[in-house]
């Protein structure tokens, strides 16, 4: 497994199963959503992910990193709100790193280059409550994973729970960034609808790198 290496069919599989658990989690987002913000942002999300099959066929993307930019372009002209222009960022600047298929350090590379594009455009830091509560702590798991010698699928998998447990720990948060600081003390409780779908996305790119292998 440490050969294994994620190109092409394991981006268009993470969009799909990204696809999939947006529409599946959309209320449950909603719900987050609408304790400390908008409201809209299960909703909004889905409608991206929705477009973005259409537009991956009209691409007909050669490479990750191909996907990944028709991903980020859908995302900033259908999803409103922060949450598309932070994606897009996002996936915008993974899309460079991944040219070539990816072993465990390209997996690290993509996901530092996703963090960097997530706090340079929404100036958000760890600890404040936002998705890079999520995309830190998966960035460093496939880090280590990759300097200890683990594969590309295990980069990911470490990458995805630290994801899901950075989610969790926005829950006793104050948010100091965004519309849910407006609450101050009132946001302490809720979990960060940025995070949990960060969180989601990242599960779903460990179990489209799981399937490949």
């Amino acid at each position: 497994m440490p050969g294994t290496t994620l190109g092409l069919a394991w981006a268009l599989d993470w969009v799909a199963r990204s696809a999939a658990t947006v529409a599946e989690n959309r209320i449950a987002l909603i719900e987050l959503d609408r304790a400390i913000g908008d409201g809209d942002h299960g909703e909004n999300l889905d409608r991206g992910y929705s477009a973005v099959a259409g537009r991956l066929e009209q691409a007909d993307p050669q490479t990750a990193g191909d996907v990944l930019k028709s991903l980020a372009t859908t995302l900033m002209s259908t999803v409103g709100g922060a949450a598309g222009p932070l994606y897009g960022t996002a996936f915008l600047r993974g899309a460079k790193v991944a040219t070539e298929d990816l072993d465990a350090a390209g997996v690290a590379a993509l996901l530092e280059a996703g963090v960097e594009g997530v706090t340079a455009r929404g100036k958000a830091e760890e600890g404040e409550k936002t998705m890079v509560d999520a995309w830190l702590p998966a960035a460093r798991a496939a880090r280590a994973a990759a300097e200890a010698g683990q594969s590309a699928v295990q980069a990911l998998q470490a990458a995805a729970e630290a994801a899901r447990a950075g989610a969790e720990a926005t829950e006793p948060m104050v948010a100091t960034k965004g519309r849910a600081s407006y609450l101050g003390e009132r946001s302490r409780g809720h979990r960060d609808p940025g995070a949990q779908s960060s969180a989601l996305l990242l599960t779903a790119a460990a179990e489209a790198a799981e399937a490949q292998g």
